[in-house]
């Protein structure tokens, strides 16, 4: 069978940013991968001016969220096999592009409902950037090169849910919430001439699938038919309802718990943010002589530990400032090894179609995401203690996927 009809990849690996261009194609990568926290974070705080604005209540303009939640999986779903069958740019370029309409129509939206359903595409559009950009990085880069480039696109995106509160604070306190989507449509644009100058087409035509989409769901059906693909895929899957629980529970527990005000709260975010970075930047170090699947068992045993020990502190002291803030800093530095290893590691035994594998570790990460932060609110937020036990169990999955992915032939 050809390479074309299986979508399997033959010959060397795609085009390569130059040396000198290789810090500016990454810069540009982590930024598209970054549309997620921007166009969240940045009009959280706006939530109750826009209910007023729109005479709405905050059930629907949390909706809003929920929508552009939606729209990110249901993009990856379809935007990540697309690249495989017309190419990474096509896809990538048109996809920011619409990021940026329909963030623009999101500032023009006269209603909520409008408002709902431009969000939701503005998610399906923002897709393109998270999974094509993590494809255009496996055509372009392998073994240790690969999990290092995943290491600094980690380095870079632990900086985006750090600044966008800064900077949709900052546009707030001095101009309306809908100015905040104009900023996030001038991004999109930005990021798309960017993105123009900088990504070059990583998937020759012979390495592309072809069947349309038949052939896209059969390329997916192949691969999560492979045990070492799937576990991977399902261990991305814990670590982000591990991650989206941090962020449903952390909030509540420093603001009314902790009594911590916006500013001290984006502190510890910033300081939690900065360990990420740093375990991130040596994780890039380590992986010159270690193999990624050492590191994501080191990474993810780790995370665990963070958060039976804040399950311990809460039991035996309760929830206080420093009892909650060292565990969590020793949970999420550790996702600086975790996210890194895992996209490698599952990229890398995806190669035969880094479009789709991207896809699949995409709606993985988001979907068990968005089905555990509900969690945080069902078991109650009086202690650390929900918080920390609904991590735990996910971060022991997860440290149970890493140890079996160490143990898998690649």
């Amino acid at each position: 069978m050809t390479a074309g009809r299986t979508g399997r990849a033959r010959g060397a690996v795609g085009t390569a940013p130059k040396p000198g261009s290789r810090t500016a194609f990454l810069t540009v990568i982590a930024a598209l991968g970054a549309v997620g926290p921007l166009a969240t974070d940045m009009y959280v705080s706006a939530l109750p001016d826009m209910a007023r604005s729109l005479g709405t209540g905050a059930a629907a303009t949390q909706a809003t969220l929920t929508a552009f939640l939606l729209g990110v999986i249901a993009g990856q779903l379809v935007l990540g096999p697309l690249s495989d069958l017309v190419g990474r740019r096509p896809v990538l370029l048109y996809g920011t592009a619409a990021f940026a309409v329909f963030s623009f129509g999101c500032a023009c939206a006269p209603t909520i409902e409008a408002l709902t359903a431009l969000r939701f595409g503005q998610g399906v559009a923002g897709a393109a950037g998270i999974v094509v950009g993590r494809a255009v990085i496996v055509d372009s880069y392998r073994g240790i090169e690969l999990s290092r480039a995943y290491a600094t696109l980690s380095a870079i995106g632990a900086l985006g849910p750090v600044l966008a509160p800064v900077l949709g604070g900052g546009l707030l306190s001095v101009a309306p919430w809908r100015f905040v989507f104009i900023a996030l449509a001038l991004a999109g644009a930005g990021l798309t001439l960017a993105a123009v100058r900088v990504v070059p087409e990583s998937l020759p035509r012979e390495r592309r699938v072809e069947g349309g989409a038949g052939g896209a769901l059969r390329t997916a059906r192949t691969l999560l038919s492979q045990p070492a693909v799937l576990v991977p895929v399902v261990t991305m899957g814990c670590m982000g309802a591990a991650v989206f629980s941090y962020i449903a529970g952390a909030t509540f527990i420093l603001h009314d718990l902790l009594h911590l005000s916006a500013t001290m709260s984006s502190v510890v975010y910033g300081v939690n943010a900065l360990a990420n970075l740093c375990a991130s930047l040596l994780y890039g170090r380590l992986v010159r002589t270690r193999r990624p699947e050492t590191l994501m068992v080191i990474g993810a045993v780790t995370a665990l530990g963070g958060q039976l020990l804040l399950l311990v502190l809460s039991a035996a002291a309760g929830t206080h400032l420093w009892t909650f803030c060292w565990p969590l800093l020793i949970t999420v530095a550790s996702f600086g090894f975790l996210f890194p290893a895992v996209s490698a590691v599952g990229q890398g035994r995806g190669r035969t179609a880094p479009g789709t594998m991207s896809a699949l570790l995409g709606v993985a990460q988001f979907s068990f995401g968005a089905a555990a932060s509900p969690l945080i609110g069902l078991f109650g937020t009086r202690s650390a203690a929900p918080m920390a036990v609904v991590m735990s169990v996910f971060l022991a999955l997860t440290a149970v996927g890493a140890i079996s992915t160490w143990r898998q032939p690649s």
